[in-house]
């Protein structure tokens, strides 16, 4: 491996940079770039998002991130390496989860405190090209575009469409995208980095500063990553070529049947594919059969 820096779009590196107790500041200060001057983020707390769902199925729904400020504000933060049908309905799926978990056993107000998702998008997941944005704030606004409700946020941003350079970044936002996107072929710190925050999170993406398990990890994350990634670029070359329309069930099973051959686990196969686990361990015998 040549690299200096880990891939942040690796569970490992993610998780690393973002979701442990000592670069908690890197978290706050990527979220605070985000998020209103009202909701700046002084302190926060990780929490246990399987604590949160009731039932089994909805403990498998789990979070990259999940934290909490001390005033009461949750955030869900989470980095999505390939693109899975019905991406929206899942994200407002998964938000609900600590908007119910605010519920109070008694008399209760229903007073609730602020939701924030936010979707760090290694992919598009708008179809439409000239629709697409890199950054889309969302919240729930009336017919005439007023806000109707100011507690229950989306922040999505599509990394491939963040095209500046080193030169043309303006913002500390803009250098917290430039640096999350391309971290792993960084051989030094830019000289536009290099500030404290920035130099804090070199040092903790440098693998020579990563023990054996940790590297071990880091490299099994990072497999994960590349086959996921790989299955995904190759089902939408070929669906692209024999002219198969991306929601047509014929296409989605032959891309859960090269999923198979490349003997992805079956949880993961129904993550990205959005078909049933009958439906895959079926499309499974089909793949015996032709052998």
């Amino acid at each position: 491996m040549t690299t200096k820096y880990f891939n942040p779009y690796t569970d490992f590196g993610f998780k690393k940079l973002f979701g442990e107790e000592g670069s908690k500041d890197l978290l706050m200060d990527f979220l605070n770039q985000l998020l209103p001057d009202y909701h700046q983020i002084a302190e926060l707390s990780f929490k246990n998002p399987e604590k949160i769902a009731s039932t089994p199925k909805e403990r498998k729904a789990i979070f990259d991130i999940y934290c909490q400020t001390a005033k009461g504000e949750r955030f869900i933060v989470e980095m999505q390496k390939a693109k899975v049908n019905f991406f929206k309905d899942r994200a407002l799926f998964y938000s609900t989860f600590p908007i119910k978990e605010q519920a109070k056993k008694g008399e209760w107000t229903f007073e609730l405190t602020p939701v924030y998702f936010i979707a760090i998008l290694n992919f598009h997941y708008d179809e439409e090209e000239e629709r697409r944005k890199f950054r889309r704030d969302v919240c729930l606004k009336d017919q005439d575009g007023d806000i109707f409700y100011d507690k229950f946020h989306f922040k999505f941003l599509q990394m491939p469409l963040f095209t500046k350079q080193e030169h043309e970044l303006e913002t500390h936002f803009d250098k917290w995208v430039y640096f999350l996107k391309n971290l792993e072929n960084f051989d030094h710190i830019p000289s536009v980095l290099n500030e404290p925050i920035f130099q804090r999170g070199f040092e903790i993406a440098e693998l020579a500063h990563l023990t054996p398990r940790q590297f071990d990890a880091y490299l099994k994350s990072l497999m994960e990553y590349s086959e996921v990634k790989n299955v995904n670029d190759t089902a939408f070359n070929d669906g692209e070529k024999s002219g198969i329309k991306k929601g047509e069930k014929i296409g989605i099973e032959k891309i859960a049947k090269g999923m198979l051959a490349e003997k992805l686990p079956l949880e993961l196969i129904v993550k990205l594919t959005g078909l049933t686990l009958a439906e895959i361990e079926n499309l499974s015998d089909e793949n015996f059969n032709d052998e």
